[in-house]
């Protein structure tokens, strides 16, 4: 039973959504297609939807499927590479795609206004990366998820994948690539504002911007009261359900709601940077996302790309991230974010995890220290013929990273995390990559959490097993399953 307009007011919801990006707009697809009467608010504190980690100058854009990332595919201390991880988001994202699919197939959506297929292409040039890459190859072409990845040493063929990356190279230095044909570059942002489009068709789904969430609490019958500022403006509305995909400002938001489950959470900034390609010949001879490795001693997050990207429509090449630090949560956040943050529940988690990850430290103060030379001479390990005049700066978004209190003391969390409320009322996303993604899963995930009671009707079952033909099936333990969503996604998608 849901409360559209307690009381006949029309400040009631059944369910508010803090932020306009990529998060809240998949969770509000997913209920308004559930229950189309559902009454849903979406709120978000800038001008516009998809500014902050969803906007496409802001997010990496890779459709993370584990073709590429080296990071999600580790080398275990005994020697070998540990695959489960990579499986695991591999399945999330061929959710994502089905998803779209289904959305595509229904006439909701276009994927030419978000999405561009292109390879996947992971490249190393030193020998103990080399033997690592052979390695992985071998462990993951053996899964169906990636049994079309190619591997090779040969500097023609590998010329042939990537020449600008190769164009003044050694041609009998050692090198190694494995490349994956099916990978796509993703505008979140631009997937975002396609989702809100289609949401505003609806009667029951609100969009408000410039709007600020100042606190929340809830009442004694359980339901939240959100306290906004819209301009000079101050106003509450009511939900027994609230959503928490701010981004960075997640956290800030979670700590207001005073929820138990919150106590265990704090976070630590880092913003991110790209090279930005001027030279529009050079952009049209690169077409793929091209994954090196990190430098030894430097955490996941650092591992470099150079990308074909589309933005706003137009094709991009990008080189990145670097790394930079300064105490927002949000790229148009307050300096104070960090601090008010620190509170006397995680002030000493945070403390053991700054002490436990001085690496992070240090790779952040070095990154501190580089100046444009110092950036254009790690493009060129890539791009051994680039030029400073081609090349600018461009500042990205904002990550936070979960730190997390747990039984055995504090832990640095470098992806994506749901936390819930025991009552199901309540729950919010943090951290980063590869959440974008792999939304469909997270929101999934919410959904079990917080609306367990209408996710195990008939109705509901029925309605997702239409929008998501695979679910409640897994993906990594059913080939023929694997192969028959994948070729229903290919012919809706346009994959060749």
């Amino acid at each position: 039973m849901f409360v559209s307009g307690i009381n006949g007011s029309d400040r009631s919801f059944d369910a508010v959504l803090i932020g306009a990006g990529i998060m809240s707009s998949t969770l509000a697809v997913l209920l308004h297609e559930l229950e189309p009467q559902m009454n849903i608010l979406i709120v978000e504190r800038l001008n516009g939807a998809a500014l902050e980690s969803s906007s496409a100058m802001n997010n990496a854009g890779t459709g993370h499927g584990a073709n590429c990332e080296l990071n999600y595919t580790p080398m275990l201390a005994d020697g070998s590479v540990a695959i489960d991880k990579a499986l695991k988001i591999n399945s999330a994202f061929e959710r994502s795609l089905e998803f779209w699919a289904s959305l595509t197939e229904m006439g909701r959506i276009s994927p030419n206004d978000f999405l561009n297929i292109l390879p996947h292409i992971s490249f190393v040039w030193k020998e103990n990366d080399i033997a690592f890459l052979k390695q992985r190859y071998l462990r993951m072409v053996a899964e169906e998820a990636f049994s079309g990845m190619e591997l090779t040493e040969d500097y023609s063929e590998i010329k042939d994948w990537m020449p600008i990356v190769m164009d003044g190279r050694n041609p009998f230095s050692k090198v190694a690539a494995t490349r994956i044909k099916r990978g796509t570059d993703i505008d979140f942002g631009a997937l975002t504002k396609t989702y809100l489009k289609l949401l505003k068709e609806s009667d029951s789904v609100q969009v408000k911007f410039s709007t600020e969430v100042k606190t929340l609490r809830k009442d004694s019958k359980g339901v939240w009261e959100l306290f906004l500022q819209e301009d000079s403006k101050s106003f509450s509305v009511e939900a027994p359900f609230v959503f928490i995909g701010a981004g960075g400002g997640s956290l800030s938001l979670l700590q207001e709601s005073k929820i138990p489950e919150a106590n265990s959470y704090g976070g630590f900034p880092v913003s991110g940077q790209w090279l930005i390609c001027e030279d529009s010949e050079l952009i049209e001879k690169h077409n793929a996302k091209v994954y090196g490795n990190s430098l030894v001693g430097a955490p996941p997050m650092s591992v470099p790309h150079l990308d074909t990207r589309w933005i706003e429509g137009r094709k991009a090449l990008l080189f990145g991230p670097f790394a930079g630090f300064n105490t927002k949560f949000l790229k148009y956040g307050s300096r104070l974010d960090l601090f008010r943050s620190i509170q006397i529940q995680n002030i000493g988690t945070m403390l053991q995890v700054g002490v436990e990850n001085l690496d992070l430290i240090q790779y952040l103060v070095d990154q501190l220290r580089q100046n444009d030379q110092d950036r254009i001479d790690s493009l060129r390990s890539f791009l051994p013929k680039a030029r400073n005049k081609d090349w600018k700066l461009s500042i990205a978004g904002q990550r936070v990273q979960i730190i997390k209190r747990t039984s055995n003391g504090g832990t640095l969390k470098m992806g994506t995390e749901v936390v819930s409320s025991s009552d199901g009322s309540l729950a919010a996303l943090l951290g980063a990559s590869p959440g974008a993604s792999i939304a469909i899963t997270i929101m999934l995930e919410v959904l079990r959490s917080c609306w367990s009671e209408r996710m195990s009707t008939e109705e509901w079952q029925s309605k997702l097993k239409k929008l998501l033909p695979s679910y409640g099936k897994d993906m990594n333990e059913d080939k023929p399953l694997l192969l028959k969503v994948r070729d229903r996604t290919n012919q809706l998608i346009g994959f060749p």
